[in-house]
């Protein structure tokens, strides 16, 4: 069993990661797993539950290194602004967006191992990100300069859910900035591409070793 606590997460998460640098960004660093089934075998295990999702925290998915790579890239787009980073992960695109210079973050994930991941991962990048663990959904989005979501557009109620309150925030006076790499559910109809990238990933998760990943925003 796992320590239900943060240091107990932490713990968890040190024992079964390494630091290593995502490929499409290179300049950050975050505690990832080498290996799927593993560390998704030891989650439930630890959790007694099974059926879980995989620990998203473990892994530098397509969306989020390409949002991350954008931001990196296009500092204005973040710099001097509050921002927040809805289903952070582990924290990628928010430890970009401190990177780039914004004035702060708030990582957002409903999954508990987030919190103790992205603590971790803002550490060893020199950072420091605010956390919450809400759902926010439930709600309005919160005021922000600038609303970030990586890889959000798995199952097409929450992708419709996410969508319409991103929307929410943007008619709310927030830019609005979402790294895809082409999920089913994903509709761009109203969207502006901001860059495209080609995104090394894994074949365990996903179904081609290089993922076509767009940034997009609403207008």
């Amino acid at each position: 069993m796992i320590d239900q606590t943060l240091e107990g997460r932490r713990a968890f998460i040190l024992e079964n990661t390494r630091v290593q640098a995502p490929p499409h960004a290179p300049e950050l660093s975050l505690h990832l797993a080498d290996e799927i089934t593993p560390i998704w075998k030891l989650t439930e295990e630890a959790l007694e539950e099974l059926g879980l999702a995989p620990p998203f925290w473990a892994f530098a998915w397509a969306g989020g290194q390409a949002l991350a790579r954008y931001i990196l890239d296009n500092p204005t787009s973040v710099a001097g602004k509050t921002v927040v980073d809805f289903a952070t992960g582990s924290g990628i695109v928010a430890i970009a967006a401190m990177k780039a210079g914004a004035k702060s973050v708030l990582a957002n994930d409903i999954d508990s191992f987030c919190q103790a991941a992205v603590s971790l991962n803002a550490q060893v990048n020199g950072v420091e990100i605010a956390f919450t663990d809400a759902n926010l959904l439930d709600g309005p989005p919160p005021a922000c300069d600038v609303l970030l979501a990586g890889d959000i557009c798995y199952e097409k109620p929450m992708a419709e859910a996410v969508m319409a309150w991103m929307r929410q925030g943007r008619a709310s006076g927030s830019t609005v900035l979402i790294g895809d790499p082409g999920r089913t559910y994903f509709r761009k109809d109203d969207l502006i591409k901001l860059a495209e990238y080609q995104v090394e990933t894994t074949r365990e998760l996903e179904d081609f070793a290089i993922k076509r990943t767009c940034v997009w925003t609403l207008p």
